[in-house]
């Protein structure tokens, strides 16, 4: 990463945080590059993006101060009368609008005359060539010809739902709790689906071989990081035990990763960097990082599927976007999604760090399962059978804090597994957490009087 990228984010944390209030002066070119250990050009380029992105200002002879912008962005949200824990999306307020409008005005630029014609199926060749170099850094090695851009990550997976595999297996395993919009998609379709229990613990390995074993199992479809709804992640070992039943049984694993860019634990490698066989289909979003609007994702596919693959995506819509694609890939190619992405993981983990904190304080559990969650934006609160959800979350909803009950993450022809609520820290304010928190567990605790 450029050292730049590391001295910008580092400088706007600090102003994020207060330490460099409205109006403070910043250190000077000479003091900053002692400080950063870096090369004064290195602070002048930093500064430089801090004026463009309107957070400093210059004065000559006199140096570069904070501008004063309360009451916007990050101070957005503070006074709304809602606590928001339910909704998916990432924060408004963070959306990197001026670079990605910036980046849209030169894919056009670039690629004026190909948005008139066809492209290739599989994607932009130079946008793939850039996807090889960035899916890299998080130990998924693949080689252009494998990748496919796709309309996001749910067209792959319609895809994926619908192609013959060469096993000429049908059944679908999904983990439960899963995602909705998928299980909706498959009960719509008619998919023969089977369900396996994940919980906040993880993943019962003895019924997965089973399944594997006797199952008739096309592809098992798992998000091992920062699991929606529950936020949690497979183990090292599980990943690993994952991967070895899928080469014994021949069975695919569909690796949904949507959510990796926000995570920096040590390793945390997907489960695509311990296949060996061919086995694992990888899946790439950039929606939870810059915004879901953007409809690109990347599937990375086994040679033996690869052409039925392309075959399908060519019929479902000949390609995908060739401005979205070439905006991202000036996006990724100028460091862009580096500093953007660093800026996310250290708002996110704070607010991740502070919900937790409000729930030791709020001694959550003794009365609720607390899912083992540090980094992502999902939490999740595992409730006693006891509970009624439909009463405590129309509760909660009339105290003005929204949650996702868990029912919405099963498959609908069986009873929930389990009780829980779905808690995303992305679109509620740091400074109000506690007071979600609290007001959850009172409304908890009262659902819960008598459970002895």
């Amino acid at each position: 990463m450029a050292k730049y990228v590391t001295v910008l984010t580092d400088m706007e944390d600090r102003i994020r945080t207060g330490q460099y209030a409205p109006g403070h002066k910043l250190p000077s070119i000479r003091d900053a590059s002692e400080m950063y250990g870096c090369s004064k050009s290195t602070i002048i380029r930093a500064y430089a993006e801090l004026e463009r992105l309107h957070i400093i200002y210059a004065l000559p002879q006199s140096g570069y101060y904070v501008i004063d912008r309360r009451g916007e962005q990050w101070d957005q949200g503070k006074d709304t009368d809602k606590l928001d824990f339910s909704s998916a999306s990432p924060d408004l307020h963070i959306f990197p609008y001026l670079d990605f409008q910036h980046c849209l005005n030169r894919a056009i630029d670039t690629y004026q005359y190909q948005l008139f014609t066809y492209g290739d199926s599989q994607g932009l060749e130079s946008f793939r060539h850039t996807l090889v170099k960035h899916l890299a850094d998080d130990q998924v090695f693949a080689k252009l010809n494998q990748i496919v851009v796709t309309s996001g990550v749910q067209q792959a997976l319609n895809i994926l739902t619908r192609m013959p595999f060469p096993s000429g297996k049908s059944v679908i395993l999904i983990e439960q709790p899963s995602y909705e919009i998928y299980q909706r998609f498959l009960e719509l379709e008619g998919v023969k689906v089977a369900g396996i229990t994940r919980t906040t613990r993880g993943l019962d390995l003895d019924e997965l071989e089973k399944q594997f074993k006797q199952g008739d199992i096309k592809f098992f479809y798992t998000m091992p990081r920062y699991q929606n709804p529950l936020g949690t992640s497979y183990t090292l070992a599980e990943r690993k035990a994952i991967v070895r039943l899928a080469e014994r049984y021949d069975v695919y694993i569909v690796e949904d990763d949507y959510m990796g860019d926000l995570g920096a634990e040590v390793r945390m490698n997907p489960l695509y960097s311990y296949d060996t066989s061919d086995h694992v289909i990888y899946l790439k979003s950039f929606s939870k990082v810059i915004f879901p609007g953007l409809r690109v994702g990347a599937a990375i596919v086994p040679k033996l599927l690869h052409p039925i693959f392309v075959q399908y995506k060519r019929f479902s819509d000949a390609d995908s976007s060739i401005v979205s694609q070439g905006a991202l890939e000036i996006y990724l190619k100028n460091g862009m999604f580096d500093h953007h992405k660093r800026k996310i993981i250290q708002l996110y983990a704070a607010r991740m760090n502070r919900m937790n904190r409000a729930l030791t304080e709020a001694q959550a559990s003794e009365w609720v399962e607390v899912a083992p969650v540090q980094q992502g934006v999902y939490i999740s609160l595992v409730l006693p059978k006891v509970v009624n959800m439909d009463q405590l979350h129309g509760k909660l909803q009339r105290a003005g804090v929204m949650t996702v009950p868990g029912k919405e993450f099963f498959l609908q022809n069986q009873a929930p597994l389990y009780k829980f609520l779905r808690l995303s820290i992305t679109r509620v304010h740091e400074d109000r957490i506690e007071e979600g928190v609290q007001t959850i567990m009172e409304e908890v605790k009262r659902a819960g009087r008598g459970w002895g």
